[in-house]
């Protein structure tokens, strides 16, 4: 084997390395604060997020958080438990099912699907669901984890 094959780049990160298969799940509750935060943020002012009245006449039928909101449950999972400390996004690509409303709880949940040995990198299924079990948003991320340690 060469060196390059035989090279474990996961050392020194802060979880260890990931197996396939290994998961973790992280829930919240959404609020109007969420959306405030949010919008300060970006600037996403959409009426569906603020004016109650009018987003129940939508197909949503229901004031709603921004995707960003929903989608941030994500960040935390990959960041806090899997792969864990030192972790960024390289890459996302998410479909969004089902808007999730003000004050309902979510769970965001990331699977490792594929990693190599040789470089901190994971494919990971995401996905997001509300407290029914709908799938509110699902698809595949890419992630780097940097060693902390010794930092």
């Amino acid at each position: 084997m060469s060196e390059k094959q035989t090279k474990d780049g996961w050392v020194g990160v802060t979880n260890g390395k990931p197996s396939v298969g290994q998961s973790a799940e992280r829930s919240r509750t959404t609020t109007m604060n969420d959306i405030i935060a949010f919008t300060e943020m970006t600037g996403d002012r959409n009426p569906v997020h603020y004016d109650k009245e009018l987003a129940e006449k939508t197909s949503f039928g229901k004031l709603i958080v921004q995707g960003g909101v929903t989608t941030g449950i994500l960040n935390a999972c990959v960041a806090e438990d899997l792969p864990g400390p030192g972790t960024v996004f390289l890459n996302t690509n998410l479909d969004f099912k089902k808007a999730v409303g003000v004050g309902e709880e979510i769970t965001g949940r990331v699977e490792v699907a594929k990693m190599r040995d040789d470089k901190p990198i994971c494919t990971l299924l995401v996905s997001v669901r509300d407290a029914a079990g709908d799938i509110c948003v699902e698809g595949e991320a890419t992630t780097f984890t940097m060693p902390l340690e010794g930092l």
